[in-house]
């Protein structure tokens, strides 16, 4: 880790509680469409719907909200009723007033590592929902650069690392995801580090054989951090 000048932290799942709201809100979906399709069906359908929208809607509840709509349309075979489609407009923008929630020892340990690094926040999701949580985190000031990124591929981090200044061997980036966080920045030639949280979005997902021969360092906890940098 010595020649690390700028450590990138993930947001969601990293340093707050994130995916357990979406949890809950695609159970609220099942629900309201349970008249109409199975809970695994409904499930399926958004998660197809959702991975086909990102690259017209991005990550996060904007996403969420179509894709609910167009499941709904989908199963009730287009015979959904406005109020049910009010219903998901409304289970998605309930996941905008959800507290924000840090997760153990970020609060302590982020002060603590921008003593001795630059650090930077790399997350992708909706700009405005991103905003409102880092500012609600009481965590802002302790970053030098905030970087909501439409995805979080090779092209993405290289594009970063220009913006920094800083040549890939100098970024090491902390992130629950290994499909988003962890495996572009190996790719790249950046070092990271993973801490997984307790709950993963399906697309988040990867094969054992993705991580063959990728080196990186796996922690349990946040606080673990402190005994390697």
């Amino acid at each position: 880790m010595q020649n690390i000048k700028v450590i990138a932290f993930d947001a969601d799942d990293t340093l707050w509680e994130n995916e357990i709201f979406f949890r809950e809100a695609e159970a609220r979906l099942a629900e309201l469409l349970s008249g109409y399709a199975e809970k695994e069906i409904v499930d399926d359908k958004l998660l197809d719907y959702e991975v086909k929208n990102i690259p017209l809607y991005g990550f996060g509840v904007k996403n969420f909200i179509l894709s609910g709509i167009q499941t709904a349309i989908d199963v009730t075979g287009g015979t959904v009723t406005s109020d049910k489609i009010e219903k998901v407009i409304e289970i998605g923008n309930d996941i905008l007033s959800k507290p924000v929630i840090l997760l153990n020892d970020v609060k302590e340990m982020i002060p603590e590592i921008s003593k001795s690094y630059k650090i930077v926040l790399a997350t992708k999701g909706d700009l405005l929902d991103q905003q409102r949580k880092l500012k609600k985190s009481g965590l802002m000031d302790y970053f030098e650069h905030v970087e909501v990124m439409s995805d979080k591929k090779t092209g993405d981090y290289s594009a970063l690392v220009k913006k920094l200044n800083i040549e890939p061997s100098e970024l090491l980036m902390i992130g629950n995801s290994l499909k988003s966080d962890i495996l572009p920045v190996l790719e790249l030639g950046g070092k990271a580090v993973h801490i997984p949280f307790h709950t993963t979005w399906a697309h988040e997902l990867v094969e054992e054989k993705d991580l063959a021969g990728k080196d990186f360092i796996q922690l349990e906890t946040f606080k673990q951090l402190q005994e390697i940098l």
